[in-house]
């Protein structure tokens, strides 16, 4: 038995543990995808849930240096979706089976944006009959705001941490973003009884295979429900662009994404975990790839085409060019071809969540 198999039976795996798994390579690296298959298959199964993706505006109060919608970008053409064009598009998912779909946009906290949202979350659940999941990934807000969005009919949050590093949080974001705000975020949301999820950027400037695995043990130290994670691809009008020349090979970015992927559904076998687009900008069987070590959730974009190119948080943003109906066989026909089934008309819901929650009540 060599060292990486010996690790792979471990029960519990430490820092080292996880930096040598996301370090394997060749054989190595085969074997550990095979056991974070082995690990879905036994316990989330075949099924990849859909979240019809609706980024309904790229308008933003934040400046974070790595995304190309921060609110200082000039160069960005600015939208935002009325509300029949959003409940278009949740009809759509709707009448497609699709089961769930996330709300996304820029972050904004106002008493109207806030409004907003929970007048769409009622209008969605009653053209849905109450059959879509909705799940928000809208940033920080306050306590209040994410219990009135719960109550009007949200129940799964994405906000990604974007790395659990508090020194690396502060060199990718301007000084008036706190890494506390976002914990104190991320605590709120799993208080009030939301599956959370997070996630992280893999291949930042600056960051470590360490920093990588520090990134995994706190997702489970936080007890995540769901995990939505990519390789970070840089955007021209970013101040991390100037970083281009120290950053991994893209390549290299890649497959470490594939390999966090695999450790991660190693490390929490029960949650669920997003087959990120940003794998497909630099593979086009990149989520499909993912799918087959561990990843169990995949959101089509569902946004009207013609804005879908101005959510550019990175370049070369894939499928910007089509509109929802042209998704449809094609998802069908990728997920066959990795294994997979899709869960048509299911929340698709984190056995993780129902497993945590059920051991808080005891």
């Amino acid at each position: 038995m060599n060292e990486l198999e010996a690790i792979l039976q471990k029960e519990i795996l430490t820092r080292d543990d996880l930096t040598r798994l996301l370090k394997s390579e060749g054989v190595d690296r085969e074997m550990l995808f095979r056991k974070a298959n082995e690990i879905k298959l036994a316990h989330v199964g075949k099924k990849v849930y859909f979240r019809g993706l609706i980024e309904f505006s790229n308008i933003c109060s934040k400046d974070c240096y790595y995304c190309g919608i921060r609110n200082s970008n000039k160069q960005v053409k600015r939208y935002n979706l009325s509300d029949e064009e959003i409940l278009k598009a949740a009809r759509f998912a709707y009448d497609n089976n699709y089961g769930s779909l996330v709300l996304q946009s820029g972050e904004i906290e106002s008493e109207a944006f806030a409004n907003r949202i929970e007048d769409l979350l009622k209008e969605i659940k009653a053209l849905s009959a109450d059959k879509l999941g909705i799940t928000l990934s809208l940033g920080e807000q306050s306590e209040e705001v994410y219990r009135r969005w719960f109550k009007a009919g949200a129940h799964r949050y994405l906000l990604r941490i974007e790395t659990s590093n508090s020194s690396l949080y502060q060199k990718i974001h301007p000084d008036n973003h706190y890494f506390e705000s976002r914990l104190k975020s991320l605590r709120s949301l799993q208080e009030i009884g939301y599956q959370t999820g997070t996630g992280v950027m893999i291949g930042l400037p600056f960051q470590t295979v360490e920093h990588l695995a520090d990134d995994l043990l706190f997702m489970q130290k936080f007890n995540v429900d769901m995990v939505g994670m990519g390789p970070y691809i840089e955007h021209s009008d970013t101040p991390l662009f100037k970083y281009q020349s120290e950053l991994w090979d893209i390549n290299k970015r890649f497959d470490m994404a594939l390999k966090m992927i695999a450790v991660l559904r190693i490390l929490m076998k029960d949650i669920n975990i997003a087959a990120a687009t940003a794998l497909q900008a630099i593979d086009p069987m990149g989520r499909e790839k993912a799918v087959r070590i561990g990843a169990n959730v995949i959101m089509p974009n569902i946004t009207p085409g013609s804005y879908r190119n101005n959510y550019a948080l990175y370049q070369n943003k894939p499928c910007v060019d089509e509109e929802p109906e042209q998704c449809m066989g094609c998802l069908d026909a990728r997920l066959a071809i990795a294994d997979s089934e899709i869960g048509y008309g299911e929340w698709g819901d984190s056995k993780h969540f129902y497993k945590r929650t059920n051991s808080q009540l005891k």
